[in-house]
């Protein structure tokens, strides 16, 4: 039996990655970042692909704030896909196209929406785009901490649609949180 290192031990032996980790490293987890100077274990601009790790090699890929700064988020979520192991989840924050912050910052080229990563979900009238493949496991629109947001959340969480087709730019929302199941060939979505 190997020895589990200290990696391990603080990660319960799962293997994560942290995609644009900036200067919140994951304790743990493998962390990327194209600048140096945030002193990534990995400096790669995840725009370059391939990335530089093996197919199926990660059971857990987070990032926080990053894919609405990559050049081609199709490009983005198949190396996602690609280095993630059969069943591991990946975790993605990104602004939501209602709030001023997705416009206001220079360096995001992305704007995103409830359903913008449906197109990697089995079944998508849209899916022909990639063959990366993910299950939803859960999508939740996130808004400012306020009483009256608490209801527009509830509102807006169950029924998407409505809200961003008609409500979103009267209670514009602050972001978007994924969580998705990469689903590999020859597996079948729960």
């Amino acid at each position: 039996m190997r020895p589990i290192d200290q990696t391990e031990r603080r990660t319960g032996g799962r293997r994560i990655l942290n995609l644009g980790c900036g200067s919140k490293p994951v304790a743990g987890a493998t962390n990327v970042d194209r600048s140096p100077s945030v002193r990534p274990d990995v400096v790669h601009d995840l725009d370059q692909t391939p990335w530089p790790f093996e197919a199926s090699s990660f059971d857990e890929v987070v990032g926080y704030d990053v894919v609405e700064h990559v050049a081609d988020v199709v490009r983005f979520m198949e190396e996602v896909h690609r280095v993630s192991a059969p069943g591991a989840m990946t975790r993605l924050t990104v602004p939501h196209f209602s709030c001023a912050n997705t416009w206001r910052d220079p360096t995001h080229r992305h704007a995103f929406a409830y359903g913008t990563l449906d197109y990697f979900g089995e079944g998508h009238e849209l899916a022909f785009y990639s063959s990366a493949r993910f299950e939803k496991v859960t999508t939740r629109i996130i808004f400012r901490e306020s009483l009256l947001n608490r209801v527009v959340s509830r509102l807006a969480n169950r029924w998407p649609e409505p809200y961003e087709d008609r409500w979103c730019w009267v209670f514009p929302a602050w972001f978007l949180y994924y969580e998705l199941r990469a689903v590999k060939s020859g597996e079948t979505s729960r």
